[in-house]
């Protein structure tokens, strides 16, 4: 006999024998009955292999009552998901909520009707079964997602790309297990290096297939590094037809340390931002065309800017600065660019660190609470001549 034609298991609790004898009667063709006489034997019986699928349990019993067997039950990992059915011939309102209130699903009001009595038992033995099944298919689902985090992971860059006068640091945080956020580099040599940050428009699995997509696209530009504008309008062609619902801002970045000069490109995302040396202010570089993914004859143009030592960049998605607070505002450029222009960060990954622990402090999230969007940012600081460590 399979499990799904297997006889349920409800575990009777009345210190009443004729209520006993009466519940019995009502459901001993349909069910496996055990019997307890007291809440000390219930909590006994519970425990003892296979646990019942449902408990129907008298509320005025002597010493333990039905108010605190059912309190125990839900207090232990091991019977907490199991539904009780209160029998009681109390019909006031503050002992029914009294009820719900320490974890019963029903009433049973005596003298047992057998019509309610059956009923009640079937749905609510239904109703767990439903949500058991939803239970696994939530734990199976979990799996894949987990799954599918490793591997977007996989495809982000495993390590920051080593180059002279360059101090490179990023960071990737996901709302739920996957994102839409994507970025990578492409190292040309030991003084030329392509950046490409992107954020696909929506949440979860749809948007990080996407963003997958992207790694691939952008592997095929590899004969137009140097040239920011050539970059976005190929992603654009290779994405273009291949999803409806979606989109994907973007930005592209070309360093040259041996001309002290970064190129830039935007499709539809916020502005790169460069502040130090070169630009005692913070600095919005906006050099955008459409977004990728939507129009096919989309055109791009670039930018060249100088990039010098002591010279910071910081490419990001929108995840950053529409972080909200309590109140609902967002962190905003009017937070964001005095903490870049005060911040005295010696290095990229500091940076990133105290950028993220400022946007924490704004949105007031504990550890482990999920973010509003994903951010993601790259952030370059530009050194001496020589390699940094």
């Amino acid at each position: 006999m399979n499990e799904a034609n297997q006889k349920k298991t409800v575990l009777l609790v009345d210190d009443a024998p004729a209520n006993i004898q009466m519940v019995n009667s009502i459901l001993k063709d349909t069910y496996k009955i055990r019997i307890a006489t007291n809440g000390a034997k219930a909590l006994e019986l519970v425990k003892a292999p296979p646990p019942p699928d449902l408990i129907l349990l008298d509320v005025m019993m002597p010493e333990l009552d039905g108010y605190e067997v059912c309190m125990r039950l839900k207090a232990s990992a091991d019977t907490q998901d199991i539904p009780v059915i209160f029998l009681t011939s109390q019909t006031d309102i503050d002992d029914e909520t009294r009820g719900f209130a320490v974890g019963a699903v029903d009433y049973i009001h005596k003298p047992f009707s057998p019509a309610v009595v059956k009923a009640r038992v079937h749905t609510h033995l239904v109703l767990r079964g439903i949500r058991e099944q939803l239970a696994q298919q939530l734990l199976a689902i979990q799996k894949e997602l987990e799954t599918a985090r490793q591997i977007q992971l996989s495809i982000l860059p495993a390590e920051f790309p080593q180059i002279d006068g360059l101090d490179i640091s990023a960071r990737y945080l996901p709302m739920a297990s996957v994102a839409g956020d994507f970025y990578d580099f492409i190292p040309v040599d030991q003084k030329h290096l392509g950046i490409l940050i992107a954020d696909v428009s929506g949440h979860g699995m749809p948007a990080a297939l996407i963003a997958s997509m992207l790694k691939i696209a952008l592997a095929a530009q590899a004969a137009h590094v140097t040239d920011p504008a050539q970059v976005l309008s190929g992603l654009n062609q290779a994405l273009c037809g291949k999803f409806q619902q979606h989109y994907v801002t973007a930005a592209y970045m070309f360093v040259d340390m041996t001309k002290e000069t970064l190129t830039y490109a935007g499709a539809g995302h916020p502005p790169l931002l460069i502040w130090g040396s070169s630009s005692p202010e913070v600095r919005d570089v906006i050099e955008n065309g459409l977004f990728l993914g939507k129009f096919p004859q989309a055109a791009y143009s670039s930018v060249e800017l100088p990039f010098k030592p002591g010279d910071w960049s910081l490419l990001y998605t929108d995840g950053i600065p529409e972080t909200m607070n309590s109140l609902e505002q967002e962190f905003g450029s009017k937070r964001f660019r005095p903490f870049l222009k005060t911040d005295q960060s010696a290095s990229a990954t500091q940076f990133a660190d105290r950028l993220l622990e400022e946007l924490s402090l704004w949105s007031g999230r504990r550890a482990g609470e999920d973010l509003s969007d994903d951010i993601t940012m790259v952030a370059i600081h530009a050194m001496s001549n020589e390699r940094s460590d």
